[in-house]
């Protein structure tokens, strides 16, 4: 339709073709509302489609001629809104297990379609179009917003994206593994956790997998095909009679007896059967571990024939190794079954022999679990739980245990057999071995809602769970104290809460219970995995103040105890900030400065602790009143001092603690004392420091002290060697946030000849160049980097002597590509650097040579139209050449004022001096005049003072004075009414050239 329209754009206005586009983004916006993943990233989406939208609407509204422009702009905009809403329907329609695992494609396709929306906007040709500049100037702000946009995947998609990358990489995924990703995988997409949802979820996606081999689409089909197998050994995905069908059918097939190895089974060396076998040079295989010993004793013969090999050359015999596991597999199968038939004897000694056996088979690999429960080996197993025999309920235990884990059904399973928990519960009041493996067991089994209710409703259960929480175990009471968040019922006469509530007794323990109770407790919120609700939830009920009274205590394992505990709920910033608020932080610097010595460990968890304070105070809202972690410059000195005097996990915490402040609301002073303490001369020294965290946290937090303050401190401390050390640790580092941080300071180095000169010698300028040009390295912080090496490049770009190495290493056509995709940041630099080098070009830019008598015969030589010469980007640095004029003349309307100054600082080097009138000419043939006649009406008054200076040279020559001077009368009597003494003076000369103001006006 789109295509029609332009086609017949004679017989069609320009206000019906946006009134088309209109209804296809709004179609769209309906159509992406509806999805079912990236629902996020889609409504960001959404947003820029309906401004656009809403933008082309009020265009619709003036009478447009067709250009090829608009026609070009209206174009892309219906063949991407087109594209995007193909996209919203697949992701409202498809299954959402296959659109999780194309999520990537999905937000690569979103960010594509943004960006060139946002391109085909910027096709618009609003300078020509009698539109107001409050709406010009919101298309164009749009247009980079879009044209900057970038899409990600959340954190858990990647983190179970990277989890279903090592499955395919493996290949060899277990049960637990199988269940524990699709459980991710559920919880990602928003889809039920039940079995039955995700069977179904499981079904649909197999059929998705069908529709991608009907496309055709081989390396696709592969890869959802290994994604489906091994995500079909999950519970939910294979019911359990279709995996005991498959069983029974294997075991059938097996005698009753074991295979002896195969002679070629052996290794030659061990004469053990082969786990690893490898093939040398001479074709010839042994366990791998056997012949690499064999060459490091230093043997280069083959045992066998006794040939010279190649000791770099060793390939795994994966058809022997094979065989092998099949050989083994198929011996441990009988094993397993006749384990069973032993177990009835009545000789207590075999039947713990044969649970031995069994436990060690089960821990090998977790097919033989499967094996154990297919083989109905649960309600024998139950039955012993019984035995008088302790060693047997024991290993009995244990063995359950591992059954339990990673399975929903074996969990089932074990609480269906009649008895089974009431045994299990029963076990609890024994001798505490058998007492913690009932404890696990039960917290394993509680994991299963199904479960769940049959334990809480054995009410001695609970009393003893509350016995156990009263132990000197902590580990037991650990495990008591989440057995019982766990259980759904608890029994209202024994512990008056329902579970929401459970970590009121808790904490009634922690604050008025024995000292050994509330060690355990304190212990227990030391080391038990919460979430942050739950965290908040703790603070809220009063955690805070028995933990505190803790930290007074004589008694340096108390300390500990309850530091750790801190150290667990301290990093979520509301929790931070209250204990700020209560006075947590005289205590804990009392223990980072007074146990140095006796507790290494216990400063570092205190470290840890201030850090996360730390990083609170940056999360503090702003009409609120603001918190600070240090107050007092000495306070900040001995916090300071402690990084040279301590090891690297306490250098690293306070390195961060200081970057946290120093990006709090009190970032300001706290920079500018850190500068006054002489912090640059310590942060210079640790950047070279050995250990690479400690190092790129120096780096950072440097960085962060170099954004602002006196040049002469960094002057004072920064070396040659300090920046042999940035550039290498750009070169070198694998931490991106260290790189960006090191290319930070370079860039907000002082602007001395003997820093450039130093930077040249450490190869700076290559450095730059890969930064910018190499898109693979480092994407994840590109943005950061990119904007701090452009910044660093202003430095070179300054003189002729290295500018040459700049255009030499090819950077000139990378910074024009930033005025096209940069950020705002990455557009004034770039400016810059080629406002510097075009100052250049006039001196650079060959003469042409006169033609001679054959010259007729030569190929015509291009003169540059504003150089007058031969000018190339490498020699000359001509920006025209560099295609630097679209970009530059575009950015003029930009939002941002320091990208209209930087771009108009580089353009008026086109009529500098001599060049006035070739450079008009251009300017003009560019639309930049126009463009600039429109910065009259710049918010800033610095721009439009380099406006009235440009055109009033300009408006010296008589024909653009005749073209462009009345489009400027109305502005320049504006200035002459508003603007300041210098610009009133400068705008009523204009005036006066224009023929409006008599050259005695009183505004001279």
């Amino acid at each position: 339709m789109a295509r029609e329209v332009i086609v017949n754009a004679s017989i069609v206005s320009v206000s019906e073709l946006l009134s088309h586009t209109v209804d296809s983004i709004f179609d769209t916006v309906h159509a992406a509302k509806e999805v079912l993943i990236q629902k996020e990233n889609f409504k960001r989406f959404l947003t820029y489609l309906e401004k656009t939208a809403y933008f082309l609407k009020d265009l619709a509204r003036f009478n447009l001629e067709h250009s090829e422009n608009l026609n070009n702009a209206v174009e892309i905009l219906n063949c991407e809104t087109k594209v995007a809403k193909r996209l919203a329907v697949e992701c409202s329609s498809k299954n959402k297990v296959y659109l999780f695992l194309n999520c990537r494609k999905i937000v690569k396709h979103l960010e594509a379609c943004t960006k060139e929306i946002g391109r085909a906007l910027s096709l618009i040709p609003l300078a020509s179009l009698d539109v107001s500049l409050g709406l010009s100037n919101e298309i164009s702000k749009l247009c980079k917003n879009m044209l900057d946009a970038e899409y990600r995947v959340a954190g858990l998609e990647e983190e179970v994206l990277g989890k279903i990358e090592w499955a395919i990489n493996e290949g060899n995924v277990d049960q637990s593994y199988a269940n524990n990703l699709l459980a991710s995988i559920a919880e990602a997409v928003g889809i039920s956790g039940d079995r039955s949802g995700l069977k179904e979820e499981f079904e649909e996606f197999k059929n998705e997998i069908e529709n991608v081999k009907l496309r055709k689409d081989m390396a696709e089909a592969i890869q959802m095909e290994q994604i489906s197998s091994f995500l079909g050994k999950a519970d939910a995905t294979t019911s359990y009679e279709e995996r005991e069908r498959k069983y029974l059918d294997k075991r059938n097939s097996l005698g009753r007896q074991a295979l002896e190895p195969f002679h070629s089974f052996f290794c030659p060396i061990t004469h053990d059967v082969m786990v690893d076998p490898v093939e040398t040079s001479s074709g010839k295989t042994f366990e791998r571990s056997a012949i690499e010993k064999w060459f490091a004793e230093g043997h280069n013969l083959c045992p066998l024939t006794f040939t010279t090999l190649d000791t770099s050359v060793l390939r795994p015999n994966v058809t022997l190794r094979r065989s092998i596991e099949e050989w083994k597999e198929r011996n441990n199968l009988v094993i397993v079954i006749s384990i069973k038939q032993k177990l009835q004897s009545n000789e207590e000694q075999e039947v713990l022999q044969s649970l031995g056996k069994l436990q060690d088979l089960m821990a090998e690999r977790e097919i033989h679990q499967e094996w154990v429960m297919l083989e109905d080996y649960v309600p024998v197993l139950t039955g012993f739980l019984g035995a008088r025999n302790r060693e047997i309920r024991i290993q009995t235990l244990s063995i359950l245990c591992i059954l339990a884990k990673g399975s929903d059904h074996n969990k089932e399973k074990i609480a269906e057999v009649d008895h089974a928990l009431e045994f299990i519960v029963r076990s609890l009041a024994r001798q505490i071995e058998e007492s913690k493996l009932a404890l696990q067991l039960l917290l394993e089994l509680s994991r299963n809602n199904a479960v769940r209710d049959l334990i809480g409703n054995i009410q001695a259960c609970i009393f003893l769970l509350v016995t156990t929480l009263n132990s000197k175990e902590i580990e037991a009471a650990r495990d008591a104290a989440e057995l019982l968040e766990n259980l759904s019922f608890l029994d209202q006469n024994v512990i008056q809460m329902a579970k929401a509530n459970y970590f009121k007794p808790l904490l009634r323990l922690l604050s008025s219970g024995p000292e050994n109770v509330r060690m355990v407790m304190a212990g227990t919120l030391a080391e038990i995995d919460l979430t942050d609700h739950n965290k908040l939830s703790l603070f809220k009920y009063g955690a805070l103040e028995p933990l505190l009274r803790f930290l007074s205590n004589d008694d340096l394992e108390v300390k500990k105890v309850a530091v750790k505990a801190l150290q667990n709920l301290s990093n979520v910033p509301e929790n931070g900030l209250q204990m700020i608020r209560e006075g947590a932080v005289g205590p804990l610097f009392e223990i980072l400065y007074r146990h140095g010595l006796s507790s290494p460990r216990l400063r570092e968890h205190v470290a840890t602790i201030i850090m996360n304070l730390a990083i609170a105070t940056t999360c503090q809202e702003a009409d609120h009143e603001q918190i600070s972690l240090l107050e007092s410059e000495e306070d900040i000195f001995k916090l300071f001092c402690l990084i040279s005097l301590t090891g690297p996990e306490i250098q690293k915490s306070i390195l961060r603690t200081f970057l946290a402040m120093c990006q709090s609301p009190s970032g300001v002073e706290i920079r500018e004392k850190l500068r006054q303490l002489s912090a640059v001369q310590v942060l210079v020294q640790l950047c070279e420091h050995d250990h690479s965290i400690v190092r790129a946290n120096a780096m950072k937090l440097f960085c962060c002290l170099t954004e602002d303050g006196d040049n002469s401190i960094i002057l004072e401390h920064v070396g040659q060697r300090c920046i042999e050390t940035l550039v290498k640790v750009i070169m070198v580092s694998t931490d991106v946030e260290e790189i960006a941080a090191s290319m930070g300071i370079i860039s907000n180095l002082p602007d001395d000849p003997n820093i450039t000169l130093w930077l040249v010698d450490a190869g700076a300028v290559q450095v730059i160049s890969t930064c910018l040009t190499d898109e693979s390295r480092n994407a994840s912080h590109r943005k950061q980097i990119t904007e701090n090496a452009i910044k660093a490049l202003c430095r070179f770009t300054e003189s002729q002597e290295w500018q040459k190495r700049v255009a030499k290493v090819g950077i000139i056509p990378v910074l024009v590509q930033l005025l096209v995709s940069g950020t705002a940041l990455m557009k004034r630099s770039a400016a810059i650097s080629l406002k510097q080098l075009s100052e250049s070009s006039s001196s650079l830019s060959s003469p042409v040579k006169k033609r001679g008598l054959f010259s007729c015969l030569a190929a015509p030589v291009t003169c540059c139209p504003v150089h007058l010469g031969i000018c190339t980007v490498e020699s000359s640095f001509c920006i025209l050449e560099a295609n630097a004029l679209e970009p530059l003349v575009r950015m003029l309307g930009e939002a941002d004022l320091g990208v209209c100054e930087a771009s108009l600082d580089a353009l008026l080097t086109l009529i500098d001096g001599q060049k006035l009138q070739s450079g008009s000419k251009v300017l003009a043939e560019a639309n930049a005049i126009v463009q600039i006649i429109k910065l009259l009406s710049s918010p800033s008054a610095r721009v439009q003072e380099k406006t009235l200076g440009a055109l009033e040279r300009i408006f010296r020559l008589f024909e653009f004075k005749q073209k462009y001077g009345n489009s400027a009368k109305m502005s320049l009597v504006d200035i002459t009414q508003r603007g300041s003494s210098s610009m009133k003076s400068q705008a009523a000369k204009l005036l006066a050239q224009l023929n409006v103001l008599n050259e005695q006006s009183s505004y001279f």
